[in-house]
Formats: C-alpha cells, structure tokens, sequence
C-alpha cells in the first residue's frame, strides 16, 4: 500500500525548477511518483506517492540538493 504526503517549496519560478526538485525526491528509496503544483514565485505544493512514509529530513535535503526548500507548514 503506498501512502501520498504533500510538502510546501519555496522557491520554485518554472518548469526547470519543478525537474530538479522532481529528480532530487525521485531519488529517494521508495518514491513512486513526484506531482507538483506550480505557484511561480510563491509555494508549490509537492505530492510524493511513496511505498511507506519518508523522513521528513531526507525530503528537505533533496530540496536542498535541488536548490530549494521546504517552507514551514
């Protein structure tokens, strides 16, 4: 059963952003399928399908690895 946990970015202008944040998350062990809701300028809500709940940490290094980050919720 997979479970789908949505995460606030910060950050994110275009397309180019949204495939760096997409890849970064991609690579974490038992992501399924990353959906992004862009809000140029503002904060995109990220939707990540997983096998299993993720650490919220590992999620906020690979925004940081892509460049952005995870705003408060």
């Amino acid at each position: 059963m997979s479970t789908t946990t949505t995460y606030s970015v910060a950050g994110m202008t275009c397309g180019h952003c949204t495939s760096a944040v997409t890849e970064e998350i991609s690579k974490l062990a038992g992501v399924q399928e990353v959906k992004i809701d862009l809000v140029a300028g503002g904060t995109s809500a990220v939707h990540v399908t997983s096998e299993s709940a993720l650490d919220e940490a590992a999620v906020r290094e690979a925004v940081d690895e892509a460049g952005y980050e995870l705003a408060a919720s």
